[in-house]
C-alpha cells in the first residue's frame, strides 16, 4: 500500500492543492495566496504556502504529466511547437526549452545553459521519453533542431515557416507574467523545478 504524502501534515489535501495551484497558476504573491484562503475561512502563514508549493508542487504537476502522457500515447498523431527563450539570472543568459502541442498546452519545460545541438538533443529526447514519438515538430530555424534530429532520426518531420510556430511563442506569455511577479529568479535549480511545474498546473 502507498502511503499518503500528507500523511504528516493536518491540514486536507484539496486545501493544500489549492493553495499550491493558485500560486503557481496565477501571477500572485505568497501573501496574496494567503489573503484569499484567509477570505474563505482558511488561516494559514505565507510561509506555509511557500512550504507546500516546495513540497508539493512537483507531486501535483507528476500527477498532471502523467494523465497527459497516456493520452497523447493514444493519440500518437498530435504535432508538437518547440521553441526556447532567453532567462536572465544574475546577469547570465540562459536558455528555457519548451515543447508545447497543437492545442496549446505546454508539455515540457528544461532550461539550458546553450542553445546547441547538444542541449537540443537532450531536451527532445527527455520529451519523447515521457510522451513518445511524434508525427510533427514545428520549430523556428535554429540549427540545433535540425542537428538533433538529424541524429534522432525523425528530421523528416520537422517543419518550420514564419508564422507556423505562433502557438509556442503565445506560450511563453504566462510564464513572463510569473517572472516579473516573483521578480526573477535567481538560480538555475530554482527556475527549473518552478518551470517543470507551472508548465503542468497551467494547463489543468
Amino acid at each position: 500500500m502507498t502511503k499518503s504524502p500528507f500523511r504528516y501534515f493536518k491540514t486536507s489535501p484539496e486545501i493544500i492543492q489549492l493553495a499550491v495551484m493558485l500560486y503557481v497558476r496565477f501571477p500572485l504573491s505568497l501573501r496574496n495566496v494567503e489573503d484569499l484562503l484567509h477570505e474563505r475561512g482558511i488561516d494559514i502563514c505565507h510561509e506555509t504556502v511557500r512550504h507546500w508549493v516546495d513540497r508539493f508542487g512537483t507531486y501535483f504537476a507528476h500527477k498532471i504529466r502523467k494523465r497527459r502522457s497516456e493520452r497523447m500515447r493514444q493519440s500518437p498523431q498530435w504535432q508538437w511547437h518547440l521553441d526556447e527563450v532567453f532567462v536572465k539570472i544574475r546577469g547570465k543568459t540562459l536558455y528555457l526549452w519548451r515543447a508545447v502541442d497543437h492545442e496549446g498546452e505546454v508539455l515540457e519545460s528544461f532550461v539550458t545553459k546553450s542553445r546547441d545541438k547538444a542541449s537540443a538533443l537532450k531536451f527532445m529526447r527527455k520529451a519523447m521519453k515521457r510522451y513518445g514519438n511524434l508525427q510533427v515538430v514545428v520549430t523556428d530555424r535554429l540549427r540545433s533542431y535540425g542537428a538533433a534530429m538529424r541524429e534522432i532520426g525523425n528530421a523528416h518531420r520537422r517543419e518550420t515557416g514564419r508564422h507556423l510556430n505562433n502557438r509556442a511563442e503565445n506560450s511563453h506569455q504566462p510564464f513572463r507574467r510569473r517572472e516579473r511577479s516573483m521578480s526573477r529568479f535567481r538560480r538555475m535549480r530554482s527556475l527549473q523545478k518552478f518551470v517543470s511545474i507551472h508548465s503542468s498546473v497551467y494547463n489543468s
